[in-house]
């Protein structure tokens, strides 16, 4: 399946979707359980999708990627972000992160903050990108393996411009905002 990408939120329906990417990109994936009471019983909590769209004329479509965030008061917490390893660096991740902070700056959010492992270099670049920085290192914080974890955090958050240029810009080739 090839075709361009949307950005919309997840619902309940999603579900399956979501567990089978959680599962395809970590090794320490959510539980049915987990994913369920984020989308249902977490008033503070956000999931965005990412679809492909198949261009062969049947109008389906594939969830590839998902982000979930809250937003509690004035913090955006980037809590779990995963992209099929098929459609990675196309823009996808990115714009779902600026998705989340933009929704957060107006909420009133002026913080960003997040957890990664330490051994994943390339979404460390991906929110160096946006200005996160490193702040603290939690130690075993993540199993099988065990790793430690990088606190990063955005303080303030300021959505730059250019970030939305890029953003619509790959919206106008690839990726569409629903």
């Amino acid at each position: 399946m090839k075709g361009p990408f949307t950005i919309e939120p997840a619902t309940l329906e999603s579900l399956p979707d979501i567990l089978h990417i959680e599962e395809a990109c970590f090794s320490a994936p959510w539980t049915r359980k987990m994913l369920e009471a984020e989308l249902t019983g977490n008033r503070f909590a956000h999931f965005l999708l990412a679809k492909q769209t198949d261009v062969s004329g049947t109008d389906s479509t594939a969830v590839v990627g998902y982000l979930c965030y809250w937003i509690v008061f004035e913090e955006v917490r980037l809590m779990n972000l995963a992209v099929l390893s098929s459609v990675r660096r196309q823009g996808l991740a990115r714009t779902l992160v600026i998705r989340a902070l933009q929704t957060g700056v107006d909420q009133g959010a002026v913080r960003a903050v997040l957890e990664v492992r330490a051994s994943n270099m390339a979404a460390q670049s991906l929110y160096q990108g946006f200005g996160f920085r490193r702040i603290a290192t939690r130690p075993s914080y993540y199993t099988n393996p065990n790793e430690d974890a990088v606190l990063m955090e955005l303080e303030p958050i300021v959505v730059q411009p250019q970030w939305l240029r890029s953003s619509e810009s790959q919206a106008d080739s690839r990726v569409r905002h629903a």
